[in-house]
């Protein structure tokens, strides 16, 4: 295995294998993300129950609504715990899950073109998605979530010089 090649002097690596977590303020985008979809299930069944007018099935149907948010908010929490990214010499590599497990490598040399997207929220906690567009068909993007901003904008340079000295070769 390969050592990770640091971003630059100030990257420091918990991980002796170089993943790297994403930041801890990016927890709040994915309870959020995650809340709200477990609030979007919730919804309807809670504007059928108010539309009932039965008190039990309200009750029954706002609890439910509850623990869908709560279970959103921690399925969020889980999330971001279990994300992880390195950069190396050969390329990037991406992994998440820890029931269904996932871990997505990039070549250097499969790199199209890179991408940053900054959304509202990742705007407010100073985060961004990192793009990677690649060869083939099989998967043609690689989108990373909640990385820091500035980690982001250098993992996108880094990973374009790759690319740059790969095409001088």
């Amino acid at each position: 295995m390969q050592d990770a090649v640091p971003l630059d002097e100030a990257t420091r690596d918990d991980d002796p294998a170089g993943w790297r977590p994403l930041p801890p303020r990016a927890r709040s985008l994915f309870m959020l993300s995650h809340a709200m979809f477990g609030l979007l299930i919730a919804l309807p069944l809670s504007f059928i129950a108010l539309m009932s007018g039965r008190t039990g099935f309200v009750i029954a149907v706002v609890a439910l609504a509850a623990l869908a948010i709560f279970v959103g908010i921690r399925v969020g929490i889980r999330r971001h715990l279990s994300t992880a990214w390195r950069l190396d010499e050969d390329g990037f590599a991406y992994r998440r899950g820890r029931m269904f497990f996932r871990e997505t490598r990039v070549p250097a040399s499969r790199v199209q073109h890179l991408d940053l997207k900054h959304g509202p929220l990742e705007r407010r906690w100073k985060l961004a998605t990192l793009i990677i567009h690649t060869a083939g068909s099989k998967m043609s993007a690689v989108s990373v979530s909640g990385l820091d901003q500035d980690d982001a904008e250098r993992l996108r340079d880094r990973l374009a010089r790759l690319l740059d000295e790969d095409d001088a070769l």
